[in-house]
């Protein structure tokens, strides 16, 4: 199985004719995803070529899933516009808004995020890497190769190149999700909700749980894991090297004192039960060990 995205997803693309959508629409594809329409008011008729696929712009994303069935969007439009792209696809009725845009106004992201909540639509992001289950469905610019084949381990990470890192090295196990919530100050899906979706999949039997300095999500995760989690939890917190009272990486990752701070995060995990590695290597590991418990 896989959580919030499998083989019968149908994606539709907001934004597909711009350079990044277009390259990383062909990269969907070639994953094997279901990309049956692309969004652009401008080129409404046309229909792009990928290789084998040939794919219908529609004007509208409300046009777009009349005609094709959509039921998840993946967003590549610009800052200026991705507020109205995400309202648009939520007024629609759209089940999941995949924002793989970066540099998002706060405000707008605040905005987009209640509007789409209101009507039931779930949004991963923005400024993600997308999410993936492998041999289902790749919705983003996750790249499809590092992990081409199902597997036992469920990921959820800040981090999209932490995300690549960790499902690279542990390609010969496998995952049956994983999902780049994004490192902004606001994200529509957490690590909780992540968290709650990989405890009830039964194809899931180790979850991996990577976050970063700055905010309390990762405290929040812990607190979760203590209270409703049975599968086991391997962590790994990046920015144990950040200088003192510098932000660095994710508009999200701002440390005021010993709040946000990578050793705080490290220790209400473990706390929870939750092994935190110190490198992403030494997770790989960490993983490796607790799944050979489990087979033995």
């Amino acid at each position: 199985m896989a959580v919030f995205l499998t083989k019968e997803s149908k994606v539709l693309v907001q934004g597909m004719t711009g350079a990044e959508g277009m390259k990383h629409t062909r990269r969907m594809l070639a994953s094997g995803t279901d990309v049956v329409a692309g969004v652009n008011p401008r080129k409404a008729g046309q229909v792009v070529d990928f290789d084998e696929r040939a794919v219908p712009v529609f004007g509208g994303v409300r046009e777009a899933m009349a005609a094709t069935g959509a039921d998840v969007a993946v967003v590549f439009v610009p800052p200026p516009f991705a507020k109205a792209a995400v309202m648009e696809a939520a007024d629609a009725g759209i089940g999941l808004a995949v924002v793989i845009t970066e540099g998002i106004p706060v405000h707008d992201a605040v905005a987009f995020h209640a509007y789409a909540a209101e009507r039931g639509t779930r949004i991963i992001g923005p400024n993600c890497p997308g999410l993936i289950s492998p041999g289902q469905s790749n919705a983003g610019i996750i790249p499809a190769d590092i992990a081409a084949e199902p597997g036992r381990i469920g990921l959820v990470s800040k981090s999209g190149t932490l995300t690549y890192q960790l499902m690279y090295e542990l390609r010969d196990i496998g995952f049956s999700s994983a999902v780049g919530i994004g490192g902004d100050p606001v994200v529509g899906t957490t690590h909780i909700d992540c968290l709650a979706a990989f405890e009830k999949d039964p194809d899931t039997e180790l979850i991996v749980l990577i976050g970063e300095i700055g905010g309390d999500a990762e405290e929040r995760a812990a607190a979760y894991i203590t209270e409703h989690v049975t599968k086991p939890v391997v962590g790994y917190i990046a920015g144990f090297t950040a200088p003192e009272g510098r932000t660095m990486g994710h508009a999200g990752a701002i440390v005021s004192g010993s709040s946000g701070t990578a050793e705080a995060k490290k220790r209400a995990l473990e706390a929870a039960g939750v092994r935190v590695g110190s490198t992403p290597t030494e997770t790989s590991r960490l993983v490796r060990e607790r799944l050979a418990m489990s087979d033995g």
